[in-house]
């Protein structure tokens, strides 16, 4: 595109791309038809088929498939071995089956409308394939994701995330061009050694380097770092023929179980989540709108039909499964649409020489319009769900539900450790972070798995899952930092449940009015237990000492509720002034002015 004013070109373009993505996405999301649609809309505007703005499609493309690797980077990062076991029937049992079956009618059905044998097996693979932008963000927004049937959606999620590269291999190998190799032993060992280099360089020498890097206490060199890694095991993949999606797959699943997983998730997130964003709307790009006016009906209804026929694949297949009625059509209604993947698939297609003539188009819109059923798709659920059930629908968490709890605890200091302890005890689900590489050495000493990450920060916190987590425990030794933290949750997550440890009195006055649900000062507890232990030792009964301390307890709560929303000194006043009596009697305790 020419450049205004003789200006920067990139910067130009960066300028275009910016603005139409603030302008749609947004937009989309008020509408609640997702970031992905807002970004494939952005890009059909601005690209040579709607205002003709930006034309160079291709170098688009090439630059945004940087997106994707990240991406895989972050899945494997969410990998966790002993989440993958519990779900492990669901991954590679109901999520396998559902790939395969969709795959092949669908490939069946391509076949019979005409396509070649390979394009249609690729459009079978690519169709098969639903949206975990779309499925995980429903699932999160509806605060539904540890719910049994938000486990299972994930779970065949997962295996389509899994499922991808083998699936971009299959596209290489139905290449028209490909050709044998006449070293092909020699080639699979180097990728194995390759492979096994990968392997033993994350393992073994990442984690001290990231704690050498933590330890200094620069933001900025982490966040390269986190980079680095990503950009190096990408093209060490690259460098030896493999994917570089699958050598950042690797390194994240490597990393899955290290104690800066948080920390690099949230430092890689708006790089993966803007290089992403420029990859649809890239793809918007190519929508060739002339073109699906032609084949409006083609493509309508066969965005509708792919909708319809994959959800109830996935009704019956959960179904088999164990899933109740309702909770089969919730998942149906959830990922019955084509996903971001299709995309990825549909550009190595055209690559590779598999797809061509307006095969490519035809099908980014039928996935699009796929998508845009979604929504529709979820309130028709919930309507049905309604009228069915009614609307006095309780879900009550018990003791034998812990499994499905999220709690997290931030900061592991003395307070955290305790109460980390006595929550695990009972099965609940905890994670634990902390900013000290020092304490998280010493705590993986007696067996305890804490992730490294200021707990200050809301995207730290959401990379933990504080979006879906039924309790936040704040133990942080930041006195105003503890206040801002919660002012900050309690606006992002109003929901979210938050107790938290305080310096003192007038720092657990701010924690209230900036909305924590329960609060206790740091020494506060300790220091009643050690009056009523001073006091039995002077002589007083044990049952007077009890009097005199729940008496104490409640005349202080009375103060602290009065200086919270009349200010300190004003509180004081109002208690004395409720209390005192004229008889001489002495003000009690609680009514004075300390700070603890």
């Amino acid at each position: 595109m020419a450049s205004p004013g003789g200006a920067d070109p990139i910067l130009v373009t960066s300028a275009v791309f910016l603005t139409a993505a603030v302008v749609a996405v947004p937009i989309f999301q008020r509408i609640k038809l997702g970031s992905v649609l807002g970004y494939l809309a952005a890009g059909a505007v601005i690209g040579p088929f709607g205002l003709g703005v930006i034309n160079d499609v291709g170098t688009v493309l090439h630059i945004a498939e940087f997106g994707v690797v990240m991406l895989l980077f972050v899945i494997g990062l969410e990998l966790k071995p002993a989440r993958l076991w519990r779900l492990r029937k669901d991954i590679f049992g109901l999520g396998l089956s559902q790939i395969v079956v969709t795959g092949v009618l669908i490939a069946g059905i391509s076949y019979w409308a005409g396509l070649g044998v390979s394009a249609a097996i690729v459009v079978g693979g690519a169709l098969a394939l639903s949206s975990t932008a779309f499925g995980v963000q429903i699932l999160r927004e509806r605060r539904e994701l540890s719910t049994p049937y938000g486990d299972r959606t994930f779970s065949i999620l997962l295996c389509q995330d899994l499922a991808i590269v083998p699936l971009f291999a299959l596209v290489a190998f139905l290449a028209p061009n490909a050709e044998g190799s006449g070293n092909l032993g020699l080639e699979i060992a180097i990728a194995l050694g390759a492979i096994g280099g990968l392997y033993f360089s994350v393992r073994y020498l990442l984690r001290p380097a990231f704690h050498a890097i933590a330890e200094a206490g620069s933001s900025e060199i982490f966040t390269a770092t986190a980079l680095l890694v990503v950009v190096g095991s990408a093209l060490a993949m690259q460098a030896v023929g493999l994917s570089m999606a699958l050598g950042a797959f690797i390194a994240g699943v490597l990393l899955a179980e290290s104690e800066f997983r948080h920390q690099l998730e949230t430092d890689i997130e708006p790089f993966r989540g803007l290089l992403l964003g420029l990859f649809f709307m890239g793809f918007g790009m190519t929508l060739d709108w002339g073109l699906i006016a032609e084949n409006w009906l083609l493509i309508i209804g066969s965005a509708v039909g792919l909708f319809a026929m994959k959800a109830a694949l996935l009704y019956g297949l959960t179904r088999i499964a164990g899933s109740n009625h309702l909770d089969s059509l919730r998942i149906s209604a959830t990922i019955g649409q084509g996903g971001e993947f299709a995309f990825v698939m549909i550009t190595l297609a055209i690559a590779a020489g598999v797809f061509t003539g307006s095969l490519p188009s035809i099908l980014s819109a039928i996935v699009t319009l796929s998508m845009i059923v979604t929504p529709a798709a979820v309130m028709a659920v919930d309507w049905y769900e309604r009228r069915i059930t009614g609307d006095e629908v309780e879900d009550l968490k018990t003791v034998e539900d812990a499994e499905n709890c999220k709690v997290i605890v931030a900061g592991f200091g003395r307070v955290g450790q305790v109460v980390a302890r006595i929550i695990s005890s009972r099965g609940f689900d905890v994670t634990l972070i902390d900013g000290s590489p020092r304490r998280i050495r010493v705590a993986q000493t007696f067996g305890n798995e804490v992730f490294f990450g200021d707990a200050r920060r809301l995207d730290i916190l959401e990379s933990a899952g504080a979006g879906e987590a039924d309790l936040l425990f704040l133990c942080i030794n930041d006195r105003d930092g503890a206040v801002e933290t919660v002012d900050k949750v309690k606006n992002r997550w109003p929901d979210l449940k938050v107790y938290a440890e305080t310096y003192d009195r007038f720092s657990e006055m701010a924690m209230r009015r900036s909305g924590v649900d329960f609060a206790v000062r740091q020494t506060y507890e300790s220091a009643i237990k050690l009056a009523g232990a001073g006091l039995k030792e002077l002589g007083e009964l044990p049952e007077t000492v009890e009097d005199i301390i729940e008496e104490f307890r409640r005349r202080d709560f009375e103060l602290l509720e009065l200086q919270t929303e009349y200010g300190a000194d004003a509180g004081v006043q109002i208690l004395r002034d409720r209390y005192r009596i004229d008889d001489g009697k002495r003000a009690h305790p609680a009514e004075g002015r300390d700070s603890a």
